[in-house]
């Protein structure tokens, strides 16, 4: 954990949004996926710790309101705490996901029950991941199939709910920025497809 603390921490952008959505204090908020491991395969191929990140991606969770003006509420509020990055910062309640994943990618998602079980179903074992902070400044990393991976540039499909396809177009691209990647196929017992886009 030691040493993926002090990659990610590489990565300037990465630690403004740590400490902005720190003071957000939103319920069980982690800043997730994408912008964390990106930055460590980064570091470890020798790029620029912000190379090929496309946003920053906070994930929060707060059943106590399920509506769309609750979620637009704390995004707009993001705009003003977020301002001036050089990255967009992407803020979704992960208690209303099950109510648009369908439409967007083609396959039902029962609801979350935490955050922790919404990055359980990223879609790849190397994109669940987590990071937030705590007081005195102390890193909650959630990690629930290690980081091993990460380190090692291996892309493993998770096909909890997230479709292959979904899985094969965010792949695609990685491998355009990341061509060390090592992508290990879809497994040919889960081949659902979905009718979204990554």
């Amino acid at each position: 954990m030691a040493q993926f603390q002090a990659a990610v921490s590489r990565n300037e952008t990465l630690i403004r949004v740590l400490e902005a959505a720190a003071r957000m204090a939103l319920p069980g908020w982690y800043l997730v996926a994408g912008c964390l491991y990106q930055t460590v395969w980064n570091v470890v191929t020798g790029q620029p710790p912000e190379a090929g990140i496309l946003d920053y991606d906070l994930a929060y969770f707060d059943a106590s309101d399920l509506s769309w003006d609750a979620e637009d509420a704390i995004i707009q509020a993001g705009r003003t705490v977020f301002g001036g990055l050089t990255a967009p910062v992407q803020i979704r309640n992960q208690a209303r996901v099950h109510l648009w994943y369908e439409h967007k990618f083609g396959v039902p998602c029962p609801p979350h029950s935490s955050a922790e079980a919404a990055i359980d179903t990223f879609e790849a074992t190397t994109a669940c991941v987590g990071v937030r902070t705590q007081p005195g400044g102390r890193w909650r990393i959630y990690a629930p199939h290690g980081l091993a991976d990460v380190f090692n540039l291996v892309v493993r499909p998770n096909p909890a709910l997230a479709p292959r396809d979904v899985y094969q177009a965010k792949t695609t691209r990685w491998q355009r920025q990341w061509p060390s990647l090592t992508v290990l196929p879809w497994p040919a017992a889960a081949p659902r497809t979905g009718t979204g886009t990554a």
